[in-house]
């Protein structure tokens, strides 16, 4: 390995990367719900590009909570009959009837035993709304055996569903839940596999850059974003190409701040700007444009 110094010309490279995208992170707000403590997604609102929701974790209360580009709180919805066993991501997208919904992903499994994972598809409901919301659930098996996952990537053209795995060892793989909703759990298709490099950064560990912990395809479908506790990894869709030949690619890397545990993050309306929390409180917002 040449050096120049103490830097190492991967290391210069590896910066560049970085830079080449003019990238600006700023942290907007704290969000001023602190029910909002383990904000593990995070997805544009539909209805009011202004607005976002989020989720709490694992044995959080089973709802969504709406907040504003300044942090402040505009709603609390409860889904009906559901249970927060591991909510991981949160999507938005068209709904079964082609109206703005939000998918909730209970997709997490750290102990690899759950032998069904659901998505939860209820209507966007409207701001300031403090009630209820009926929910669909989309249940899934995987055909070969149980996956831990952080991931939920929701179609914005034709609102199909596709789960990206986590692992410590980087190897993720992406699975499809049939097209069309069944009442039943639904056998997911396996369709590409994405591996997360252990390049870590300074104040993190190599694994953690490994793991999947978040993700969004933006609303034009020219982008899809997934987080890792380190880094942001993105990924140019072609028209027309399928989700998992865009993510056979090698992707573009962008160095956010680094943050407590960033597990939730989504597009802008222009399709382009970025914006993320992290797990624990004070839960901070940032934008990071390009």
């Amino acid at each position: 390995m040449m050096t120049i110094g103490t830097f190492s010309f991967e290391l210069l490279a590896f910066l560049a990367v970085g830079l080449c995208f003019g990238e600006e992170a700023v942290r907007v707000a704290e969000l001023a719900d602190k029910q909002i403590n383990e904000s593990s997604g995070l997805a544009l609102s539909l209805r009011d590009p202004q607005v976002f929701w989020t989720v709490n974790d694992s044995g959080g209360e089973a709802c969504v909570f709406a907040f504003d580009q300044s942090g402040k709180a505009r709603g609390k919805v409860a889904v009906k009959d559901a249970f927060n066993f591991d909510w991981e991501d949160l999507g938005s997208g068209p709904g079964s009837d082609g109206k703005p919904a939000l998918y909730v992903a209970d997709i997490g499994d750290n102990l690899r035993k759950r032998p069904v994972v659901q998505i939860y598809e209820i209507p966007e409901p409207e701001f300031e709304a403090k009630e209820s919301a009926s929910a669909k659930v989309w249940a899934g098996i995987y055909p070969d055996g149980a996956h831990n996952a952080e991931c939920l990537l929701v179609d914005p053209v034709s609102g199909a569903l596709t789960i990206l795995t986590k692992s410590e060892d980087g190897g993720s793989v992406l699975y499809a839940f049939p097209q069309k909703r069944q009442d039943v759990p639904m056998v997911l298709k396996r369709i590409g596999e994405v591996q997360f490099p252990a390049m870590g950064r300074p104040g993190k560990r190599p694994v953690d850059d490994c793991m999947a912990t978040g993700s969004c395809i933006s609303a034009d479908r020219k982008r899809v974003v997934v987080s890792t506790y380190c880094h942001l990894l993105e990924w140019e869709i072609r028209e027309g190409e399928p989700l998992a030949t865009a993510m056979a690619r090698d992707p573009s890397r962008i160095l956010p701040p680094l943050t407590p545990q960033m597990e939730a993050i989504c597009y802008d309306a222009d399709n382009a700007t970025l914006w993320f929390t992290s797990e624990r409180l004070p839960t901070p917002l940032y934008r990071l444009r390009r």
